[in-house]
């Protein structure tokens, strides 16, 4: 009874919130006053119960395309995973290589996105390559630089006990470093995960033939509106869920905490 208390408290309150606000969105759209406000025809401004029509109606167009926009955020996430954790461990046991790459690593977050994927479709195509190009690139920062944080944090006492007992750099980094940058690598890959989404997106609209991001572009051409904002929601969705997964796989492994 205590755990499904503590699970109303945690979700009661963002629930209700969501509730009243489609509401009060759904009120404005029948009303037109949301049309009105931003001087738009009716049907420019889809109410949610629209947009819950069009997620119904198109269910197998838009789950199509989510399967194939879901498939490039964790084949991207994966690579942003494995090279981010191996590059903050070279980083970590050597000094000299930090204080040359950590400026690089840094730099590659400086040139926006939705400027290198154009790039990227013109190099390698319409392919999946530069949409897990993108993907990668845009989640390698933030697991990479919570990752080398977690790895610097250990107590300096605990290696010093540690070298006291002749352990080896191995073994001072399995016993003690890695186990403290865990919770930091979780942090940084449910950062990661939910722009991932926002990659997949920039990566679908510099070229793609499917996926949400593709779909998204076709609806604004032909104002078909309400399915747009049907795809945002699923995109919303993704990404939520995949925050919700790594959480979940965080209480899992780091129950010592």
């Amino acid at each position: 009874m205590k755990a499904v208390g503590n699970t109303a408290r945690l979700w009661l309150p963002p629930l209700l919130l969501i509730i009243l606000l489609l509401g009060l969105w759904q009120l404005a759209a029948d009303t037109g006053f949301l049309a009105g406000a931003l001087g738009l025809e009716d049907f420019l401004v889809p109410s949610p119960g629209q947009i819950g029509e069009v997620l119904w109606q198109d269910r197998s167009l838009i789950a199509e395309n989510a399967e194939v926009t879901l498939v490039e955020i964790l084949a991207g996430f994966g690579i942003a995973l494995v090279v981010g954790v191996g590059v903050a461990t070279a980083l970590h046991f050597s000094e000299l290589l930090r204080r040359a790459s950590y400026p690089v690593v840094v730099a590659s977050q400086t040139i926006p996105i939705i400027v290198i994927a154009p790039i990227l479709v013109v190099w390698f195509g319409y392919g999946i390559g530069p949409k897990l190009a993108v993907i990668a690139l845009i989640c390698f920062f933030p697991i990479t630089v919570n990752t080398l944080d977690g790895l610097r944090s250990v107590d300096p006492d605990s290696v010093k006990m540690l070298r006291t007992l002749y352990a080896g750099k191995s073994q001072i980094f399995r016993r003690v470093e890695a186990p403290a940058a865990l919770p930091y690598l979780f942090s940084g890959a449910k950062i990661a995960v939910a722009v991932a989404v926002i990659g997949a997106v920039f990566g679908e609209w510099a070229g793609s033939e499917r996926g949400l991001g593709h779909l998204m572009l076709q609806d604004n051409a032909q104002l078909m509106t309400a399915r747009l904002f049907a795809s945002v929601a699923v995109l919303s969705l993704i990404a939520i869920l995949l925050f919700t997964l790594i959480g979940l796989a965080e209480r899992a492994l780091l129950r010592w905490r």
